[in-house]
This record gives structure tokens, C-alpha cells and sequence, in this order.
């Protein structure tokens, strides 16, 4: 089976990069052509936005750190540099996941709640342990180095099994992010998980092999927990994935990282 990135033309691997960069990240990038190119095809290219996120939360917390700053306030400024740099995209995710699935009796309802804009206790209540547990695992690393490790790895690593979960799991709506992304190939899907999977290494031996088996069980879980719940996946779902997978990715690290 031949991985998309290696039969794609080098303009169409640089296109899809760009197009991943423009989707999960507001960084400032001039107005390109696609070419109808669509997310679906360039989700294996996720993880490299999830790199460069992650590089500038690490970038942020080590600035924070050199000019004196306790590792407890670097770690909170190299969150609010991941958020700005997302835009909070999966966060939302995560917020309108918890309350949909939290708050409604019916699938309908619960699709229903998770287009709402308004937060409710459940979306908090999710938002805030997910802050909480990022902002514990970053502030007892000793030192940058470890920081950057556990950063980069996280955020592309959690992007990898994107491409995976749309491949699995049907739009649970006809309409919305999702449905609107097309579906994604088999080939594209395996080429995104094994790009996220490469910098799980930082961790070393051990933490990779960790992370991937914790990883997995996530996974399974959570495909489950959508079909059960709305019978598949949409962009919501996609951001709260995301998010779990980073945080499960972080507590391997400081595992990892500290021995």
C-alpha cells in the first residue's frame, strides 16, 4: 500500500501542508489556490500543523523561562500560545462535544447542542479540566528541552488519528464541517497516523510505545462513545479527540520524560 505523501507531487505535498496550516492553525498566511483540493485529502498533513504548534508553546515557554519565570507561569504562556495560534479550535470541540453528549436525551438533541454557540456546565466543566491537567504536566517538567519534546509530540501526535477518525466513522450530519470535508481514503488516513506517530520518539523508546497503545484504547474508546451517542463523527467530535489525544500524549511525557 503506497502512503499518499509518496505519490503526491512535491507541489501537492507543500499545498497540502499550506491547506492543513490555514485549517488548524490563524496564522497569518497569504491567500493560496488549492486547486480544489480539499481537507479530506490533505488531512495527512495534520500533524505537521500540530509540529508547529507545538514548537511555538515550546518557543513560548522557554522564552518565559530564560527571562526568569517559574515553570508554573511558562507553562499557562505556552497555552495561551497554543490557543492563539489554533484560534481554540478543538477546544470548542471539546466544550460543544461534552455538553451535546452531557445535556441531550435523543441524538437529535444532542446534535442540536452541540451547534450551539452557548456554553454549557458540562462544556465548562470540560474546558477547565483539560487546561487544568496541561497546565499540571507542563509546570513539573525540569527544564525547555522537555517541554519542547512534550509539546511537539502531543499536538502531532493528537492530529495524526484525525485523518483515522473520519476514515472510521460516517458524518453524523448531512451537513457542517465534517460532511463538507469529503471522505478520507484508507491511504491518507495510514500516512496521517504514522506522521503524528514519528515524534511520539522524543519520548523514547518506552513513552512511544506508551503513548501509541494509550493512544489506541482512546481511540476505540471514543469511536465508540460517537457512534453510540450520534451515530458517527462531525468537526466537534473531530476537535474533542484532539484534545484528549493530546492530553493523553502529555501524561504519558511527564511519565516518560522524568525517568
Amino acid at each position: 500500500m503506497k502512503l499518499p505523501n509518496l505519490t503526491l507531487s512535491p507541489r501537492q505535498i507543500l499545498d497540502d501542508v499550506a491547506l492543513c496550516l490555514v485549517f488548524f492553525t490563524r496564522l497569518p498566511l497569504p491567500d493560496l489556490d488549492f486547486r480544489g483540493r480539499g481537507l479530506a485529502a490533505a488531512i495527512w498533513a495534520a500533524p505537521v500543523a500540530g509540529l508547529l504548534v507545538g514548537l511555538i508553546g515550546a518557543i513560548v515557554f522557554a522564552t518565559a523561562e530564560r527571562f526568569g519565570l517559574a515553570m508554573g507561569p511558562a507553562a499557562a504562556l505556552a497555552l495561551v500560545a497554543t490557543a492563539i495560534t489554533t484560534g481554540c479550535l478543538h477546544e470548542d470541540g471539546l466544550s460543544d462535544v461534552a455538553d451535546g453528549f452531557g445535556g441531550g436525551k435523543s441524538r437529535g438533541r444532542k446534535l442540536d447542542i452541540m451547534r450551539d454557540s452557548r456554553i454549557g456546565a458540562y462544556g465548562a466543566m470540560a474546558l477547565a479540566l483539560s487546561l487544568l491537567i496541561r497546565w499540571n504536566v507542563l509546570s513539573e517538567l525540569v527544564d525547555p528541552t522537555q517541554a519542547l519534546f512534550a509539546l511537539v509530540a502531543a499536538h502531532a501526535a493528537s492530529r495524526g488519528v484525525l485523518g483515522a477518525f473520519m476514515h472510521l466513522l460516517p458524518p453524523a450530519r448531512s451537513d457542517g464541517l465534517s460532511a463538507g470535508a469529503g471522505a478520507v481514503s484508507l491511504e491518507t488516513a495510514i500516512a496521517g497516523a504514522v506522521l503524528g506517530a514519528i515524534p511520539l520518539l522524543l519520548l523514547g523508546a518506552g513513552g512511544a510505545i506508551a503513548a501509541l497503545i494509550l493512544l489506541g484504547l482512546l481511540f476505540a474508546a471514543f469511536h465508540a462513545l460517537c457512534l453510540n451517542q450520534i451515530g458517527g463523527q462531525t468537526g466537534d467530535t473531530i476537535g474533542a479527540l484532539q484534545q484528549v489525544s493530546e492530553i493523553a500524549v502529555l501524561l504519558v511525557a511527564s511519565v516518560a520524560l522524568s525517568s
